[in-house]
């Protein structure tokens, strides 16, 4: 590693925490990464890596087996030991909308205790315009002017799932500062990555965040919107999608229809950035209508279920997916979730399949079956219906699968498949702003004696 090897203190080890302790290990750093969980240590101690998340675990491992990554509920120790802070605890929704910083603060309460010499603060949770000026305050207040603290905005952009190629080779790196060398500082942490540093001011690095999310959350419902139209017109947003993206001034990302985003900070960030605009009093009229698009995009793909079934009652339905997106085990405001239990209520008995969360959403679906056998899923199903494009899904062998259900009809909200090949494979297709293919109306794939 060339350049300035850190001492580092992580607060908060979950996705975001674990991640950039790893990786900021991985390029020669030493890093302490420090909860308040201690069930959560001992695992992370234990060789057990507490979420999913594809590479992380051996990159754990690695690390911690050559003396750079370590775990502790010891804050105060920990951060004696570090000049580089990294704040990356939860921030969730509270019930008016507003963002709960009451970690931030107990992190912030912590630090106030803890240091006794220049520490430099970097902020990668999620937190509102002004946050970080106000960490900063609080600290200074309570350390006294003798010891320097810096506190910077450096907001997180990974993606579930692809967390780890995230860091290591992010479009960019944000780091909003009010003194130009507490901003070097954190720049040079990040210089072995081999990215883009880009430096500005705390309120503007706060506002990116939520900012690049809102916008790509306004992709996913104006996408959406035009795959309703192309159903009425005739139209396959799936041509419409690369015609407008072969634009540069567009692009092509965040252009795939389906039924909508979910996770950890879509929701929750069109959410709360909606909350400080009316704090300010201003009516943010689009990024609104995004919200409203996404929440009526799961309730018409029941509505298209029901419609390609002639009705849900009494229907055995194999829902492929739980999770938000593939490759995690995150189901915080997951389609596949609301879609579950719209058809329960509607009458269905549902068997969902996840790979991964299975058992955890078990308590979130109560009125449905769970599992992780994909064939248990599809055995005698009436209609099998994915909402999440796992890669076992995306791999499923259509003509054998055929065999296990009772009427061979897939409504796709992931748009997965290529409508023709599936009806090749005997299959009713249905899926979202594409024309239907296979068979008007399904035969029956599997009699009642086998």
């Amino acid at each position: 590693m060339n350049g300035r090897r850190e001492r580092v203190a992580v607060f908060g080890a979950g996705r975001v925490g674990l991640v950039t302790a790893a990786c900021l290990a991985e390029v020669g750093h030493t890093v302490v990464c420090i909860d308040r969980d201690t069930d959560k240590i001992d695992r992370l101690r234990g060789g057990e890596t507490p979420i999913y998340e594809p590479g992380l675990e051996p990159l754990i491992r690695r690390n911690e087996q050559a003396g750079r990554l370590a775990f502790t509920v010891e804050a105060r120790e920990a951060v004696g030991r570090s000049d580089v802070v990294i704040v990356a605890v939860g921030t969730p929704p509270l019930a008016t909308g507003d963002v709960d910083l009451a970690q931030v603060w107990e992190v912030a309460d912590c630090l106030a205790e803890s240091i006794d010499a220049p520490k430099w603060i970097a902020v990668k949770s999620t937190v509102p315009v002004g946050t970080c000026r106000k960490l900063e305050e609080r600290l200074r207040a309570s350390v006294g002017p003798d010891v320097p603290v810096y506190v910077v905005s450096n907001p997180e952009f990974l993606r579930e799932g692809s967390a780890i190629d995230d860091t290591f080779g992010a479009d960019r790196v944000v780091v909003g500062c009010a003194e130009p060398e507490a901003g070097e500082r954190i720049r040079q942490l990040y210089e072995p990555f081999g990215v883009p540093v880009f430096l500005t001011d705390r309120e503007s690095a706060e506002l990116i965040k939520y900012a690049a999310n809102a916008f790509l959350a306004m992709k996913i419902s104006f996408i959406n919107e035009i795959a309703n139209i192309c159903e009425k017109v005739g139209a396959d947003v799936e041509s419409v999608a690369k015609g407008i993206g072969m634009d540069r001034r567009i692009g092509p990302h965040f252009l795939r229809a389906g039924i909508g985003y979910g996770g950890s900070c879509f929701p929750k960030d069109t959410t709360a950035q909606l909350r400080f605009a009316e704090n300010v009093d201003y009516e943010f009229r689009i990024l609104r209508a995004v919200v409203e698009v996404n929440r009526l995009q799961r309730l018409r793909f029941v509505d298209k279920i029901e419609t390609a079934l002639g009705g849900v009652a009494r229907k055995r339905i194999a829902l492929l997916g739980l999770t938000f997106k593939p490759d995690t085990d995150d189901l915080r405001d997951s389609p596949a979730l609301d879609i579950a239990n719209e058809l329960v209520r509607r009458g269905a008995s549902v068997c969902a399949f996840d790979p991964v969360a299975y058992r955890s959403a078990a308590a979130l679906v109560p009125g449905a079956e769970t599992t992780g056998d994909l064939k248990r899923a599809l055995a005698g199903a009436d209609a099998v219906v994915v909402a999440t494009e796992w890669e076992v899904v995306r791999a499923l062998d259509l003509a054998a699968a055929r065999s296990l259900v009772r009427t061979p009809i897939i409504i796709d909200g992931r748009n997965v498949w290529e409508p023709r090949s599936v009806a090749a494979a005997g299959w009713r297709y249905v899926s979202v702003g594409r024309p239907e293919a296979g068979a008007a109306s399904a035969v029956e794939g599997r009699t009642s004696g086998g």
